[in-house]
């Protein structure tokens, strides 16, 4: 049996993590979704992947090559232009696929049986099978209702709260045969929930639901990424972890060097050929990737960070994101909810606030008190207002914020400020006084 692995997504509500990566192959415990979503096809003796790709497609395609390290048999098939859609994407292979096959989403974890739902897809002779769930706030996804006999008969995408008829959504995976793809345009852009399955509907065609037993979650957002890495530490998701499990909750990979006087709180994981200096404290809920030097007395609560990274003494880092490569100096504070895109550089003593994003290869220099995104430009400045001079803060505003002079007079008592603008530049420099850096905070 063959499965297409929908691969093209660019992640936006995941940036700044997607800005140099498709989503599926941001890491889930250090490997990517694409690798786990593999694991879990193979362990259902699904060997045949046909992944469709657009945004940056030789990223996964330089890492699984033809799939033989996994065992698997992939090929490639990109859309060159602009994206087909969910449904179009796998009209344009349909020559691919002249028996039942199954298609899934490159952007989610999940342990569902796919043995029993394509047994029963086939015990029911249905010509599209959708794998359904329960969740406890369907409005962000597809909601679906089936009959006494599992036959889907009422479907809504994504409803608003007085929409809400059912807790059971579509996950993305589906068990179709080759005939329904008739139902859809050559060449152009469809979806499933919104062109396919309603045509199918009207048609009479059998379509089912088979509602999964098992973890799922949709990684379609920044904080669902970091809940289904807490998840598979938690060992609510059977998945396979490359690492050895030394302790009880506790993976540390090879040639890793821990100090005697470093504390590790279980789930725990550590990659291979990391370092972790004396004192440091790992709280439960930490993810830290291969190649990573930890130096002493640094102060872990949840962070996941990813391959290639150094962090100086006594950084404390809060349920944040680092990407790969990050310089993390000492003392420097990386708070609750934030992210770091790939090869960012925070210095000494900066402090990346609440829920604010730096997008790769940008630096934060020492002192500094970032509280707004750093999109364009590379370099944030500021200095230490212990002194009770003005602070200066150097931020980059994205394209189509709005700072307009009599913003500033609703939020400043202090009157007016300094901005430059170029019109060749994508934003404009803000120099804020101190006692406004957590009063203004602009995102994209």
């Amino acid at each position: 049996m063959r499965a297409v692995l929908m691969a093209g997504g660019s992640g936006t509500r995941l940036r700044p993590l997607t800005c140099d990566l498709p989503k599926p192959m941001v890491p889930i415990l250090n490997r990517p979704i694409a690798e786990h979503i593999l694991n879990l096809l193979k362990r259902h003796n699904i060997r045949e992947v046909i992944a469709t790709l657009h945004y940056l497609p030789d990223v996964m395609k330089n890492y699984f090559h033809d799939g033989a390290k996994w065992d698997m048999n992939i090929t490639y098939v990109v859309e060159q232009e602009k994206p087909l859609g969910t449904a179009g994407c796998v009209k344009n292979i349909e020559d691919f696929l002249d028996s039942t096959f199954l298609v899934i989403s490159g952007d989610s974890i999940t342990d569902f049986d796919l043995t029993a739902a394509i047994r029963f897809h086939k015990e029911h002779n249905s010509k599209a099978t959708l794998v359904l769930t329960r969740v406890l706030n369907p409005i962000d996804f597809g909601v679906v209702i089936t009959d006494q006999e599992h036959r889907i008969n009422r479907f809504l995408e994504k409803p608003s709260n007085s929409e809400i008829f059912s807790d059971t959504v579509n996950t993305g995976i589906y068990i179709l045969e080759p005939e329904v793809l008739k139902y859809l345009p050559e060449g152009k852009e469809s979806d499933f929930s919104k062109d396919l399955f309603p045509t199918l509907l009207a048609k009479g065609e059998p379509m089912y639901g088979y509602i999964a037993q098992g973890y799922w979650c949709d990684v379609g957002s920044l904080e669902s990424y970091r809940q289904a890495q807490y998840d598979c530490l938690e060992k609510k998701v059977q998945l396979d972890i490359d690492y050895p499990e030394t302790h009880e909750g506790i993976w540390i990979g090879e040639n890793t060097f821990i100090d005697p006087g470093a504390k590790i709180k279980a789930p725990a994981l550590i990659g291979n050929r990391c370092r972790i200096g004396e004192g440091v404290i790992i709280e439960g809920g930490t993810v830290i990737g291969d190649n990573t030097t930890v130096s002493p007395y640094s102060d872990f609560k949840r962070p996941i960070i990813w391959n290639g990274v150094t962090i100086g003494e006594e950084a404390h880092l809060r349920a944040c994101v680092v990407g790969r490569g990050s310089r993390i100096a000492r003392r420097a504070h990386v708070l609750e909810g934030s992210v770091l895109g790939s090869l960012s550089m925070i210095g000494e003593e900066a402090q990346i606030s609440p829920m604010v994003r730096v997008w790769p290869s940008k630096t934060v220099e020492a002192g500094a008190i970032l509280n707004l995104n750093l999109i364009w430009g590379n370099v944030a400045q500021g200095g230490h207002s212990a002194s009770g001079r003005w602070e200066r803060i150097t931020a980059i505003v994205s394209e189509g914020s709005a700072l307009t002079p009599s913003c500033w007079w609703r939020i400043s008592p202090f009157g007016p400020m300094t901005v430059m603008m170029f019109e060749w530049a994508k934003s404009s420099t803000v120099i804020f006084p101190p006692s406004l850096v957590s009063r203004a905070t602009l995102l994209p």
